[in-house]
């Protein structure tokens, strides 16, 4: 198994869906390259993100920068949907520096490529959510989320 970090504005959201995609065989709500290694105090400068577990036999990078590029305004600088601020940017992260080129290569390959604002960077950090914001929407279908219901019913099993 395999793991790559995505941001992608609110996490709730990201990871009910990715959690749907073909290959994924689990996720966990995080916080991404932040200064600290706590979910105590202020903001510390993380990405929310989703930590996916995926099966490289089934899927691959690209497909899940496919589907993520599916779900988010990939032109937009630290808001998706109505969540404003640094920590909804939206970004691809990995210790592995071969998901990272496979994320540079699929950016590079769009014929949008100047305008997109997605970071794709190593993970320098990682922290996982507090259990409350773990498969959030699950619990809490009816909130907000900025990922059309019939985007999140893509993949439903």
């Amino acid at each position: 198994m395999e793991k790559i970090y995505i941001a992608g504005g609110c996490l709730w959201g990201v990871q009910a869906f990715m959690k749907t995609v073909p290959g994924v065989v689990t996720t966990e709500a995080g916080r991404a390259n932040g200064t600290t290694h706590t979910l105590d105090g202020e903001y510390d400068g993380y990405a929310e993100c989703v930590k996916v577990t995926f099966d490289p036999k089934q899927t691959t990078v690209e497909t899940l920068m496919e589907d993520f590029f599916l779900i988010i305004d990939p032109y937009s600088v630290n808001k998706q949907g109505i969540d404003v601020g640094e920590k909804y940017r939206t970004g691809v992260y990995s210790e592995d520096e071969t998901h990272l080129e496979q994320a540079r290569n699929f950016i590079n390959n769009r014929n949008d490529k100047e305008k997109i604002k997605v970071e794709v960077k190593s993970l320098t950090n990682y922290v996982r959510s507090a259990d409350k914001h773990q498969d959030y929407l699950d619990r809490h279908p009816g909130d907000y989320c900025h990922i059309p219901q019939a985007m999140m019913e893509k993949y439903k099993r």
